[in-house]
């Protein structure tokens, strides 16, 4: 039989088979050859009964987070609040690049709308993702049908209200969610496990918050493929390699100081940049003190 990884707990992994869910575990030469199941993973499996069952096949996967553990995702809803932690456009754009670099289509959600006092920066900022392609919405009704069809992760720094959107969207999850504390300024981490749900005509996960996000994009061409607007011009830059900080007849500078490249962008390209060569320069000392 063939389905899909919908939760894994414990050694065990919950398969979704034509609407019915099968406790499953993983053969043993699963563990021999390096591979564990995820969520999400398309599966070959064999049972005798839905209590008790053997995955015997993992397919291919398109993508995979890390964290969350989880697999074959269409597309991410990164949730920033406006307030409350205010929305930090430099955090935003860590999560689109590790998406791009994923190939997992992003959709941003403004949380605690209620809180802003003045929209007019979150607007300007709006209009820069929008352009790019990047869906930018502040209203619950207006996510719904994006859901449809979809594997949908739903991702952000912790306080935002993930559970809490969640709980919303579909109030029989009946998510966990904590409160801000005012001493740090930022939420607990509720979420404990990641489980795919069946919610308007789509499947869905809740993830672990982040008080910092694991960074994968590690080569500066990996980078500059990330960020979609730097990408479409740098194919006009004079030198394939150009890493748009140095090199002569750039065309993503000449764009950054033409407004043709958003200046907050171009100032986050270039401190995750900086934050490469840093790694790199500090995994060769390592080398050479071995």
């Amino acid at each position: 039989m063939r389905g899909k990884i919908i939760q894994a707990l414990a050694g065990f992994y919950d398969v979704e088979c034509e609407g019915v869910i099968y406790r499953t575990r993983a053969r043993g030469n699963f563990r021999k050859k390096g591979k564990t199941p995820y969520v999400g993973d398309l599966v070959e499996f064999s049972a005798e009964n839905p209590q008790e069952g053997y995955i015997l096949a993992i397919h291919e996967r398109k993508n995979a987070l890390v964290r969350p553990p989880i697999v074959n995702v269409d597309q991410a809803v990164v949730i920033m609040s406006a307030r409350e932690p205010d929305f930090n456009a430099n955090l935003l754009d860590r999560f689109l690049v590790l998406l791009e670099y994923k190939d997992i289509h992003p959709i941003i959600y403004i949380s605690k709308m209620d809180l802003l006092e003045d929209e007019e920066v979150l607007l300007a900022y709006a209009a820069v993702y929008e352009a790019m392609g990047y869906p930018f919405i502040t209203q619950m009704s207006d996510l719904l049908p994006y859901l449809k069809d979809k594997i949908t992760v739903f991702m952000g720094q912790t306080g935002v209200g993930k559970s809490t959107l969640l709980n919303k969207i579909a109030p029989d999850l009946a998510l966990e969610t904590g409160e801000i504390s005012d001493s740090l300024g930022r939420g607990r981490h509720t979420t404990r496990m990641v489980k795919l749900y069946h919610v308007h005509g789509g499947l869905i996960a809740d993830t672990p918050g982040f008080s910092a996000l694991d960074y994968e994009v590690k080569t500066a061409p990996d980078l500059n493929s990330a960020f979609v607007d730097i990408e479409k011009v740098s194919a006009n830059c004079k030198f394939r390699s150009c890493t748009h900080t140095h090199e002569p007849a750039c065309a993503v500078k000449s764009a950054a100081e033409a407004g043709e490249i958003a200046a907050f962008r171009y100032d986050d390209y270039l401190q995750l940049l900086s934050e490469i060569e840093n790694r790199r320069e500090t995994y060769k000392k390592v080398l050479k003190r071995k």
